[in-house]
Protein backbone atom coordinates (compact mmCIF):
# COMPACT_ATOMS: atom_id res chain seq x y z
CA UNK A 1 0.00 0.00 0.00
CA UNK A 2 1.16 3.58 -1.06
CA UNK A 3 1.68 5.50 2.20
CA UNK A 4 -0.30 8.64 1.66
CA UNK A 5 1.72 12.30 1.38
CA UNK A 6 3.30 14.59 3.63
CA UNK A 7 1.59 17.29 4.11
CA UNK A 8 3.10 18.83 6.77
CA UNK A 9 2.43 19.92 10.17
CA UNK A 10 -0.25 22.42 11.39
CA UNK A 11 2.06 25.62 12.20
CA UNK A 12 -0.12 29.11 12.46
CA UNK A 13 1.39 32.61 12.86
CA UNK A 14 3.81 35.21 11.11
CA UNK A 15 7.31 34.76 10.33
CA UNK A 16 9.43 37.96 9.69
CA UNK A 17 12.34 36.69 7.32
CA UNK A 18 15.08 39.02 6.59
CA UNK A 19 14.97 37.74 2.96
CA UNK A 20 18.76 37.96 1.57
CA UNK A 21 19.53 39.46 -2.03
CA UNK A 22 19.83 37.54 -4.73
CA UNK A 23 16.44 35.11 -3.90
CA UNK A 24 13.05 35.37 -5.16
CA UNK A 25 10.12 35.84 -2.25
CA UNK A 26 8.55 32.61 -3.71
CA UNK A 27 12.35 30.53 -3.48
CA UNK A 28 12.24 32.24 0.48
CA UNK A 29 8.64 30.92 1.11
CA UNK A 30 9.16 27.65 -0.05
CA UNK A 31 12.73 27.35 2.32
CA UNK A 32 10.40 28.96 5.57
CA UNK A 33 7.86 26.34 4.73
CA UNK A 34 10.09 23.95 4.44
CA UNK A 35 12.17 24.83 8.04
CA UNK A 36 8.48 24.82 9.71
CA UNK A 37 7.25 21.86 8.07
CA UNK A 38 4.36 23.70 7.96
CA UNK A 39 0.90 22.98 5.26
CA UNK A 40 0.71 26.13 4.02
CA UNK A 41 2.53 29.15 3.71
CA UNK A 42 2.36 32.19 1.81
CA UNK A 43 3.40 36.08 1.70
CA UNK A 44 2.37 39.48 2.10
CA UNK A 45 4.37 41.73 -0.58
CA UNK A 46 6.76 40.24 -3.18
CA UNK A 47 10.35 41.34 -2.91
CA UNK A 48 12.59 41.63 -6.10
CA UNK A 49 15.90 39.13 -5.98
CA UNK A 50 18.08 42.35 -6.30
CA UNK A 51 16.07 43.25 -2.38
CA UNK A 52 16.70 42.08 0.68
CA UNK A 53 14.86 43.11 4.42
CA UNK A 54 11.37 42.82 5.22
CA UNK A 55 9.37 39.83 3.52
CA UNK A 56 6.43 38.66 6.19
CA UNK A 57 5.58 35.19 5.67
CA UNK A 58 2.32 33.99 6.71
CA UNK A 59 1.98 30.40 8.32
CA UNK A 60 -1.33 28.34 8.26
CA UNK A 61 -4.21 30.39 9.30
CA UNK A 62 -2.23 33.60 9.20
CA UNK A 63 -2.53 33.36 5.37
CA UNK A 64 -5.93 34.63 5.98
CA UNK A 65 -5.12 37.74 7.00
CA UNK A 66 -2.05 38.35 4.37
CA UNK A 67 -4.24 40.59 2.05
CA UNK A 68 -4.00 43.59 5.80
CA UNK A 69 -0.47 43.45 5.94
CA UNK A 70 -0.13 43.97 2.22
CA UNK A 71 -2.45 47.06 2.52
CA UNK A 72 -0.51 48.61 4.79
CA UNK A 73 2.42 50.81 4.77
CA UNK A 74 5.71 49.91 3.75
CA UNK A 75 9.49 51.71 4.53
CA UNK A 76 12.54 50.89 1.85
CA UNK A 77 16.08 52.24 1.91
CA UNK A 78 17.23 52.45 -1.19
CA UNK A 79 20.28 54.22 -3.45
CA UNK A 80 20.29 55.28 -7.03
CA UNK A 81 22.78 55.14 -9.28
CA UNK A 82 22.34 58.88 -11.68
CA UNK A 83 23.61 58.63 -15.18
CA UNK A 84 22.47 55.64 -16.67
CA UNK A 85 18.30 54.53 -17.19
CA UNK A 86 18.20 50.83 -17.22
CA UNK A 87 15.47 48.43 -18.92
CA UNK A 88 14.29 47.46 -15.55
CA UNK A 89 15.12 50.39 -13.73
CA UNK A 90 17.34 48.38 -11.40
CA UNK A 91 20.66 46.62 -11.88
CA UNK A 92 19.19 43.66 -13.34
CA UNK A 93 18.83 45.44 -16.71
CA UNK A 94 20.55 46.57 -19.79
CA UNK A 95 21.13 50.46 -20.19
CA UNK A 96 18.63 52.34 -22.03
CA UNK A 97 19.81 55.84 -21.92
CA UNK A 98 22.70 57.73 -20.23
CA UNK A 99 23.56 61.32 -19.05
CA UNK A 100 27.07 62.85 -17.84
CA UNK A 101 24.60 65.28 -15.24
CA UNK A 102 24.94 64.76 -12.08
CA UNK A 103 22.33 66.07 -9.50
CA UNK A 104 23.65 67.81 -6.05
CA UNK A 105 21.86 67.03 -2.48
CA UNK A 106 20.38 70.43 -2.96
CA UNK A 107 18.84 69.86 -6.23
CA UNK A 108 17.80 67.05 -5.18
CA UNK A 109 16.29 68.25 -1.82
CA UNK A 110 14.73 70.45 -4.19
CA UNK A 111 12.34 68.17 -5.99
CA UNK A 112 11.59 65.23 -3.49
CA UNK A 113 7.78 67.51 -2.50
CA UNK A 114 7.36 66.71 -6.03
CA UNK A 115 7.18 62.76 -5.06
CA UNK A 116 5.32 62.97 -1.87
CA UNK A 117 1.68 62.58 -1.12
CA UNK A 118 -0.70 61.55 -3.26
CA UNK A 119 0.85 61.41 -7.09
CA UNK A 120 0.34 59.35 -10.23
CA UNK A 121 3.24 56.97 -11.50
CA UNK A 122 3.96 54.38 -14.27
CA UNK A 123 5.02 51.41 -13.31
CA UNK A 124 8.13 49.82 -14.60
CA UNK A 125 7.78 47.92 -17.83
CA UNK A 126 8.86 44.69 -16.09
CA UNK A 127 6.41 44.59 -13.14
CA UNK A 128 3.95 41.98 -12.10
CA UNK A 129 1.22 44.42 -13.71
CA UNK A 130 -1.44 42.83 -15.94
CA UNK A 131 -1.76 43.70 -19.89
CA UNK A 132 -4.99 42.14 -20.76
CA UNK A 133 -4.25 39.00 -18.83
CA UNK A 134 -0.63 38.80 -19.27
CA UNK A 135 2.25 39.95 -16.93
CA UNK A 136 3.96 43.10 -17.97
CA UNK A 137 7.25 41.59 -17.24
CA UNK A 138 6.73 38.11 -19.23
CA UNK A 139 5.65 40.55 -22.53
CA UNK A 140 8.62 42.65 -22.28
CA UNK A 141 11.16 39.65 -21.85
CA UNK A 142 9.13 38.25 -24.79
CA UNK A 143 10.48 41.65 -26.92
CA UNK A 144 6.66 43.08 -26.74
CA UNK A 145 6.47 46.76 -26.15
CA UNK A 146 4.82 47.92 -23.17
CA UNK A 147 2.63 50.91 -22.17
CA UNK A 148 1.08 51.22 -18.58
CA UNK A 149 -1.37 53.84 -17.32
CA UNK A 150 -0.23 56.12 -14.99
CA UNK A 151 -2.14 55.37 -11.59
CA UNK A 152 -2.71 56.82 -8.08
CA UNK A 153 -0.26 55.81 -5.39
CA UNK A 154 0.59 57.56 -1.93
CA UNK A 155 4.14 58.45 -0.60
CA UNK A 156 3.51 59.13 2.75
CA UNK A 157 7.36 60.27 2.96
CA UNK A 158 10.56 60.44 0.85
CA UNK A 159 13.73 61.63 2.42
CA UNK A 160 17.25 61.89 1.06
CA UNK A 161 19.64 60.51 3.86
CA UNK A 162 22.59 59.85 2.30
CA UNK A 163 25.08 61.10 -0.89
CA UNK A 164 27.97 59.28 -0.52
CA UNK A 165 29.54 60.18 -3.82
CA UNK A 166 28.73 62.19 -7.13
CA UNK A 167 27.07 59.00 -9.05
CA UNK A 168 25.24 58.05 -5.75
CA UNK A 169 22.04 58.87 -3.89
CA UNK A 170 20.42 57.13 -0.49
CA UNK A 171 16.77 57.66 0.73
CA UNK A 172 14.46 56.74 2.72
CA UNK A 173 10.52 55.91 1.60
CA UNK A 174 7.42 55.18 3.40
CA UNK A 175 4.64 54.81 0.73
CA UNK A 176 1.23 53.01 0.41
CA UNK A 177 0.05 49.79 -1.66
CA UNK A 178 0.96 49.62 -5.78
CA UNK A 179 4.04 52.10 -5.05
CA UNK A 180 7.00 51.06 -6.97
CA UNK A 181 10.31 52.15 -5.67
CA UNK A 182 12.25 51.05 -9.05
CA UNK A 183 9.87 53.69 -10.77
CA UNK A 184 10.78 56.61 -8.08
CA UNK A 185 14.04 56.56 -8.99
CA UNK A 186 13.15 56.70 -12.74
CA UNK A 187 11.26 59.59 -12.34
CA UNK A 188 13.33 61.13 -10.12
CA UNK A 189 16.04 61.14 -12.68
CA UNK A 190 14.51 62.56 -15.00
CA UNK A 191 13.05 65.63 -13.08
CA UNK A 192 16.53 65.98 -12.09
CA UNK A 193 17.61 66.01 -16.43
CA UNK A 194 19.56 62.68 -16.06
CA UNK A 195 18.72 59.27 -15.63
CA UNK A 196 18.57 57.35 -12.57
CA UNK A 197 18.23 53.21 -11.56
CA UNK A 198 17.88 51.61 -8.66
CA UNK A 199 21.40 49.56 -7.07
CA UNK A 200 20.72 48.91 -3.86
CA UNK A 201 16.78 48.03 -2.14
CA UNK A 202 16.56 46.88 2.04
CA UNK A 203 12.50 47.23 2.77
CA UNK A 204 12.46 48.23 6.80
CA UNK A 205 8.86 47.46 7.12
CA UNK A 206 5.59 46.39 6.25
CA UNK A 207 2.26 46.93 8.21
CA UNK A 208 2.64 46.07 11.57
CA UNK A 209 6.37 43.88 11.11
CA UNK A 210 9.44 45.85 11.08
CA UNK A 211 13.57 45.28 11.13
CA UNK A 212 13.86 44.63 14.80
CA UNK A 213 11.79 41.46 14.57
CA UNK A 214 12.96 39.88 11.42
CA UNK A 215 15.13 36.75 11.24
CA UNK A 216 17.71 35.54 9.00
CA UNK A 217 17.35 32.72 7.06
CA UNK A 218 20.63 30.80 7.88
CA UNK A 219 19.28 30.94 11.32
CA UNK A 220 15.75 29.64 10.31
CA UNK A 221 17.35 26.53 8.78
CA UNK A 222 20.07 26.13 12.12
CA UNK A 223 17.44 26.09 14.32
CA UNK A 224 15.13 23.62 12.35
CA UNK A 225 18.25 21.12 11.83
CA UNK A 226 18.75 21.55 15.63
CA UNK A 227 15.10 20.82 16.11
CA UNK A 228 15.17 17.82 14.24
CA UNK A 229 18.58 16.20 15.87
CA UNK A 230 17.69 17.16 19.32
CA UNK A 231 14.02 16.73 19.45
CA UNK A 232 13.18 20.28 21.10
CA UNK A 233 11.77 22.36 18.67
CA UNK A 234 11.79 26.30 19.48
CA UNK A 235 11.27 27.50 15.90
CA UNK A 236 8.10 28.50 17.27
CA UNK A 237 9.96 30.72 19.63
CA UNK A 238 10.45 33.60 16.93
CA UNK A 239 6.49 32.86 15.56
CA UNK A 240 4.36 35.61 15.76
CA UNK A 241 0.90 35.47 16.48
CA UNK A 242 -1.93 35.72 13.82
CA UNK A 243 -3.49 39.14 15.21
CA UNK A 244 -0.37 40.47 14.76
CA UNK A 245 -1.30 41.46 11.30
CA UNK A 246 -4.77 42.68 12.88
CA UNK A 247 -3.51 45.89 14.56
CA UNK A 248 -5.63 48.13 12.58
CA UNK A 249 -8.64 46.04 12.14
CA UNK A 250 -11.35 46.78 15.08
CA UNK A 251 -11.80 44.11 17.36
CA UNK A 252 -15.63 42.36 17.89
CA UNK A 253 -15.89 40.72 21.30
CA UNK A 254 -18.06 37.51 20.72
CA UNK A 255 -19.56 35.10 23.45
CA UNK A 256 -19.16 31.45 22.65
CA UNK A 257 -22.33 30.65 21.22
CA UNK A 258 -21.92 33.73 18.96
CA UNK A 259 -18.48 32.15 17.86
CA UNK A 260 -19.94 29.21 17.14
CA UNK A 261 -22.51 30.88 14.47
CA UNK A 262 -20.08 32.28 12.90
CA UNK A 263 -17.51 29.21 12.96
CA UNK A 264 -21.02 28.09 10.65
CA UNK A 265 -20.54 30.84 8.44
CA UNK A 266 -24.08 32.11 9.70
CA UNK A 267 -24.20 36.11 10.32
CA UNK A 268 -24.21 37.76 13.87
CA UNK A 269 -26.66 40.07 14.56
CA UNK A 270 -25.29 43.58 16.74
CA UNK A 271 -27.92 44.46 19.29
CA UNK A 272 -29.08 45.94 21.81
CA UNK A 273 -28.03 48.82 24.44
CA UNK A 274 -24.16 47.31 24.66
CA UNK A 275 -24.12 46.55 20.73
CA UNK A 276 -20.69 47.95 19.37
CA UNK A 277 -20.81 51.17 16.74
CA UNK A 278 -18.89 49.60 13.62
CA UNK A 279 -19.19 49.74 9.89
CA UNK A 280 -16.76 48.07 7.36
CA UNK A 281 -13.81 45.31 8.34
CA UNK A 282 -13.86 43.96 11.70
CA UNK A 283 -12.53 40.66 13.30
CA UNK A 284 -14.92 38.46 16.06
CA UNK A 285 -12.64 37.49 18.95
CA UNK A 286 -13.91 35.28 21.60
CA UNK A 287 -11.47 35.26 24.35
CA UNK A 288 -8.29 36.14 23.30
CA UNK A 289 -8.68 33.74 19.91
CA UNK A 290 -9.76 35.17 16.82
CA UNK A 291 -12.76 33.69 15.31
CA UNK A 292 -13.45 35.37 12.15
CA UNK A 293 -13.16 38.01 9.40
CA UNK A 294 -15.77 39.70 8.16
CA UNK A 295 -17.53 42.90 7.13
CA UNK A 296 -20.21 44.59 10.05
CA UNK A 297 -22.86 45.93 7.95
CA UNK A 298 -26.56 47.38 8.65
CA UNK A 299 -26.11 46.05 12.07
CA UNK A 300 -24.64 42.77 11.40
CA UNK A 301 -21.64 41.17 11.40
CA UNK A 302 -21.13 39.21 8.59
CA UNK A 303 -17.91 36.14 8.73
CA UNK A 304 -15.88 36.35 5.47
CA UNK A 305 -13.08 34.26 6.62
CA UNK A 306 -13.14 31.87 9.64
CA UNK A 307 -10.44 31.19 11.34
CA UNK A 308 -9.21 27.51 13.06
CA UNK A 309 -7.03 28.62 15.73
CA UNK A 310 -6.69 27.03 19.57
CA UNK A 311 -5.55 28.45 22.61
CA UNK A 312 -4.55 31.77 23.00
CA UNK A 313 -2.56 33.02 19.45
CA UNK A 314 -0.40 35.81 21.42
CA UNK A 315 1.06 32.97 23.74
CA UNK A 316 3.67 32.08 20.69
CA UNK A 317 6.14 34.53 19.78
CA UNK A 318 7.40 36.00 23.32
CA UNK A 319 8.96 38.78 21.33
CA UNK A 320 5.73 40.27 19.55
CA UNK A 321 5.15 44.24 19.02
CA UNK A 322 2.33 45.44 18.49
CA UNK A 323 3.34 48.60 16.62
CA UNK A 324 6.12 49.71 14.14
CA UNK A 325 9.05 51.95 14.74
CA UNK A 326 11.36 52.59 11.83
CA UNK A 327 14.49 55.28 12.23
CA UNK A 328 14.53 57.43 9.09
CA UNK A 329 17.76 58.09 10.00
Amino acid sequence: MARGRNKGRKVDGWVVLDKPAGMTSTQAVARVKRAFNAQKAGHAGTLDPLASGCLPIALGEATKTVSFVMDGRKVYRFAVRWGEETETDDTEGKVSATSDRRPDAAAIGAVLAEFTGTIMQVPPAYSAVKIAGERAYDLARDGDTVTLDAREIVVHRLKLVDCPDADTAVFVAECGKGTYVRALARDMGRRLGTYGHVVALRRLAVGPFAEDGMILLELLAEMSHNAAASGHDNLMEVLKPVMTALDDIPALAVNEQDAARLRRGQALFLKGRDAPVLTGPACAVSGNVPVALGEVEKGAFNPRRVFNLPGDPWAAGSNDKRTTDVDYS
